[in-house]
Order: C-alpha cells, then structure tokens, then sequence
C-alpha cells in the first residue's frame, strides 16, 4: 500500500499499518492540541460569548423562535421565558479542569477536518482509482455535515432541552429549587453539541455501510415509519412546549436527514453495480 516500510512481497504487515496510522493520528492530535491552546488563551470569547450565550435572553434561538411565534399568529407560545442564571462551582478546580476540556473541545471541532484528512490519506492507497473520486468526496461533505450538526446542537437542540429541563417542577410548592452547576453546564452543552454533530454524520456512515452491503435502502424504506416514530419521540421531549411547530423544527431537519441517507444508500449500492 504505502511506498514506505514494506515488507519484501512488497505488501504492508499490519504491524507497519498501525505504525502508518499512528504517524497520521499524531498529526491530527498536534493540530487538534494547538487549535486547543489557541482557543484557551481566548476564554472570555470561548465562554462569554458562546458557552454562555444560551443563558441570556437575548440568545439569538429565542428571539428568532418567539419572532417566529408571533408571526405565525401564536402570541408567544413559542417565545422562552428566559431567567439570568448563575452556576455554581463545588471545587476550586472546577473552572480550571472545565476550561481546559472546552479547550479541548473546541480545538477538536476546528481540527475536524484535518483529523478527517488525515484518516483519508490513511485509506487512499487501499483504494481503487474509481473509488478514489467519491470517497474524497464525501471527505468534504463529512467535514461540512459535521458542522451543521454543532451548530444544530447549539443553537436548537441544546437551548430547547436545557431550559425545558431548568424550568421543569416536580411540584408548584416551591420547595424544590433548581441551582445549576458550571460542571454540570458544561458537560449538557458539549456532549449535546458533539453528540448533535456525530448523528449528522449519518449519510456518510450510511454510506461506507452500504458499501459493505451491510444496509441496503429497502432496509432504510422498510423500517421508515419506525423512525419517524423515533424522531418524532425525540422532537417531543426535548422541546420546550407541547406545540407542534417547535417540534416539527427540531423533527424536521433529523428526518431530511433520514431521507438522505437512503438516498445515499441507494446511490452507493447503484454505484457498485456499474
């Protein structure tokens, strides 16, 4: 495969892949390490702008929503009754090892691509001259999926959930009062934001397995209704109120996202026939 370190049949061993795939994941972690150090020295934008921007009421997700509201004549069902919130901190460490892993976070987010780059120099000498065109491809298309899918996580799926959970109540007594801490903060914005962003690299992971001939579009078709379900599920608990257009803003984009991929399904399977 690779022009170096050969064995005398002129193939590879594995022990000289891994060794490949490790020189491709430094670089990718070297990258990731200074996008990382980067965004540390700039926490007041880091956190004040983007980390917390979702606390004030002037979110940009909730002006939009209750401008939507009202201009589909919902008063302000749709609108958020956003309250300043203060987190706290339980450890002397906790500002230090959260900045630190939002860091971490974010270099992550920038070094993306070139972490996918360097995955698809890995693999290109293992591929054939006409499989060489799409995969590049889809390379690129990755890379952007992934971030529509963060800015989905943080400006829709993030800012729904956290203040449906902020404002639940057991009861209406009063006595059980919410204080939220930075740790806990922190951990809900970034794991739904990465997570946001893996699941819109459906289409692509829909793709290789395709490719494998281990899902098929008449396997995606089959069972469409039941992810409907599924994501109607989903839209419906992690909305702030039971109308159904804030849902259908968070169903509808997951399930485009569905019909893509058996869209790409059923391209990849054609493909290999030709």
């Amino acid at each position: 495969m690779h022009s170096n370190s050969k064995s005398s049949d002129g193939e590879m061993s594995f022990l000289q892949h891994l060794d490949v795939l490790r020189k491709h994941l430094f670089r990718s972690a070297l990258v990731i390490a200074v996008f990382g150090i980067v965004a540390f020295s700039f926490n007041n934008i880091l956190f004040d702008v983007i980390l917390f921007g979702p606390l004030r009421p002037d979110f940009k997700t909730y002006t939009l929503f209750c401008k939507l509201s009202h201009a589909l004549n919902m008063g302000n069902t749709m609108c958020f009754n956003i309250k300043v919130q203060h987190l706290q901190t339980l450890s002397v460490s906790e500002q230090f090892f959260n900045h630190m892993w939002i860091a971490f976070v974010a270099g992550l987010i920038i070094g993306f691509p070139f972490l996918l780059w360097e995955l698809w120099r890995f693999v290109k000498p293992a591929l054939r001259d006409k499989e060489i065109g799409p995969v590049r491809g889809f390379i690129v298309i990755a890379s952007v999926l992934f971030i529509i899918g963060i800015l989905f996580g943080y400006y829709i799926l993030f800012p729904l959930s956290y203040n449906f959970l902020a404002q639940y109540a057991l009861s209406d007594s009063g006595i059980v009062e919410t204080h939220n801490t930075l740790d806990n903060y922190i951990s809900m914005i970034s794991t739904m934001t990465l997570v946001a962003g893996l699941i819109f690299e459906m289409p692509v992971l829909v793709y290789f397995l395709s490719r494998m001939t281990l899902i098929t579009p008449a396997f995606m078709r089959k069972y469409r209704k039941h992810a409907v379900v599924v994501i109607l599920i989903i839209a419906a608990v992690i909305t702030p109120s039971p109308d159904v257009t804030s849902q259908m803003i968070v169903a509808i984009p997951m399930y485009l996202l569905y019909e893509i991929s058996v869209f790409v399904s059923a391209w990849t399977i054609k493909s290999k026939k030709l």
